[in-house]
């Protein structure tokens, strides 16, 4: 069954004829929109054999939402996809949309899930299973159950290979750094930082001069935020990002592990979103308490997650002592400190930009590349 795939498979190979990748995207939202654009300025590129001299015929052959699916049986054009899924596409069956991914004609198959949803993650295992590969900025599987989280990568061994590095500070390279020293026999002791280039923009602006709550509407119009606020202000996203580099050093560490504190006051948490916006200036009296605490001590707020070598995790508003490296974070700057045994006083630190749509997507864009480097 698998004899034209594995024939094309040995071409490719041998140099014989393109490496071609059969790619379906699920979640043509602000970051999938944005990588179908960065592919579709690199086809040519890929085309002329610039990646590494390797002539790459990545095809984005299927497009999906959570309602419609749109298939292609050669490709679809990186540049007009979403928008021809919503003008022409047909109800979601994700079975289908998966089957008509790992085409029997193509060597090679990819699903790259900007989804954020639990469901899809759900799918990983099987998928990887099959030999699909999985590349994703969605936190939910690497920070879900941990029987989920272990199945996914024992699938992964000895099937598709899996990609998570825009799940934990966006394009920069911050588990592929962790991994790097876990394999060459470093340690983990710590880990702390700056995980969210929201709250890092905000709390770098937040000086009294205006209320939090304008702030968090600013942050929101420029795209900085979720949809809803609450989804970055409840900390949840950054104890994901947590969990995720703690299971990355080989701790069995959930979300029910870490300590949370949720900057949105209990009577809004329940609300929609249009009635929490309307009452969103209840946030600024206890933050601006806040503020004025830190000041009398000559300090700063950060929103800053930690995991010590106790395996004791939390997400929290803090005053970091001076001379912290969160002090001096540009706007949206995502900062994280590994202690390890080689880095035990002076931490190993990766920092830059950890907000908006163009670095995420860059993130998965190079895991899809990393990916395609490997099948020579």
């Amino acid at each position: 069954g698998d004899a034209q795939r594995g024939l094309r498979a040995a071409h490719a190979a041998f140099w014989l004829s393109p490496q071609t990748l059969s790619v379906g995207l699920i979640g043509p939202g602000n970051v999938g929109r944005t990588l179908l654009q960065q592919l579709a300025e690199a086809a040519p590129r890929f085309a002329a054999g610039a990646l590494h001299g390797q002539n790459l015929d990545l095809r984005v052959r299927a497009i999906a939402n959570s309602r419609q699916m749109l298939l292609d049986p050669r490709t679809l054009d990186p540049a007009s996809a979403a928008d021809d899924l919503r003008d022409v596409g047909e109800p979601l069956d994700l079975q289908r949309f998966v089957a008509h991914v790992r085409a029997e004609h193509l060597p090679h198959a990819m699903i790259v899930d900007c989804s954020g949803s639990d469901a899809v993650a759900a799918h990983y295992a099987e998928w990887l299973a099959a030999g699909i590969h999985v590349v994703t900025p969605n936190k939910h599987a690497g920070s879900g159950p941990l029987p989920r989280f272990q199945a996914i990568r024992r699938a992964s061994r000895g099937g598709g290979q899996f990609r998570y590095e825009a799940t934990v500070g966006a394009g920069l390279p911050v588990i592929r750094t962790l991994r790097d020293l876990i394999d060459t026999g470093d340690v983990l002791h710590e880990v702390e930082g700056l995980f969210s280039g929201t709250l890092a923009w905000l709390f770098n602006r937040f000086d009294g001069s205006a209320p939090f709550s304008e702030l968090v509407l600013e942050a929101r119009k420029l795209g900085y935020t979720e949809p809803d606020p609450r989804d970055d202000l409840s900390g949840m996203d950054v104890a994901r990002k947590l969990v995720i580099l703690a299971r990355e050093a080989g701790r069995e560490l959930s979300l029910e592990d870490v300590a949370i504190e949720n900057l949105v006051p209990e009577p809004l948490r329940a609300l929609d979103l249009d009635a929490f916006l309307a009452r969103i200036d209840e946030l600024d009296a206890p933050l601006q308490a806040r503020l004025e605490a830190a000041r009398a001590d000559g300090g700063k707020l950060r929103y800053l997650a930690r995991l010590d070598r106790d395996g004791r995790a939390d997400v929290s508003l803090v005053v970091p002592p001076a001379g912290h490296a969160s002090l001096y974070g540009r706007l949206t700057d995502n900062l994280i400190q590994f202690r390890t045994l080689r880095y035990p006083d002076n931490p190993l630190v990766v920092q830059g930009p950890g907000a908006g749509p163009e670095v995420t997507a860059a993130g998965v864009f190079g895991d899809i590349l990393a990916i395609a480097q490997t099948l020579n």
